[in-house]
């Protein structure tokens, strides 16, 4: 059974600031082709497996646009995209490295977000940046939990290798 969060107190959602180069981290985006492409096996076998490896329920690969977060892969969730608004690989994004949230309820950012006070109810999350050519994050290989987590730093160390085979992918 999933836990419900606490409604003693009122809970708090921020989104992502948009990064200093928005316009040319899209334009490297839209370039790349990679929106709205068709399931490909590699990728599915990468978040698959970096879900195995850390030993979390779900794992994205998710690319970041204007308006949303699609998922060029997916484990344990169905969703194809959320809005950008409520995504936290907007923030990997806008930080340019690898976010680590413990407890979603107790983050500010988090805490009243949709996804952990509904579906898939995330509680911990642990998203490293996927760069593109120049340089810009343009999403995340990301894995989120439905239990308070600590990862580890060989976990960060793990998904963040991991997060390179998938540039490494991505350009062919």
């Amino acid at each position: 059974m999933t836990e419900k969060p606490p409604t003693e107190r009122r809970l708090s959602m921020q989104s992502a600031p948009l990064p200093e180069d928005e316009l040319d981290r899209l334009e490297v985006l839209r370039r790349g082709g990679w929106l709205d492409q068709a399931p490909k096996a590699s990728f599915d076998r990468v978040t698959a497996s970096v879900a195995q490896l850390l030993g979390a329920p779900m794992a994205l690969v998710s690319l970041v646009d204007e308006h949303r977060q699609w998922f060029l892969a997916r484990f344990g969730i169905t969703a194809t995209e959320t809005p950008r608004d409520i995504s936290f690989c907007g923030h990997v994004v806008a930080q340019g490295h690898v976010l680590r949230v413990v407890d979603t309820w107790v983050d500010p950012r988090f805490g009243g977000n949709p996804l952990v006070t509904g579906e898939p109810h995330i509680r911990a999350y642990l998203g490293a940046p996927i760069f593109g050519e120049q340089g810009q994050p343009l999403g995340t290989l990301c894995v989120l939990d439905r239990r308070v987590r600590e990862f580890s730093r060989e976990e960060q160390k793990i998904l963040e290798r991991c997060a390179r085979a998938i540039e490494a992918l991505m350009k062919g």
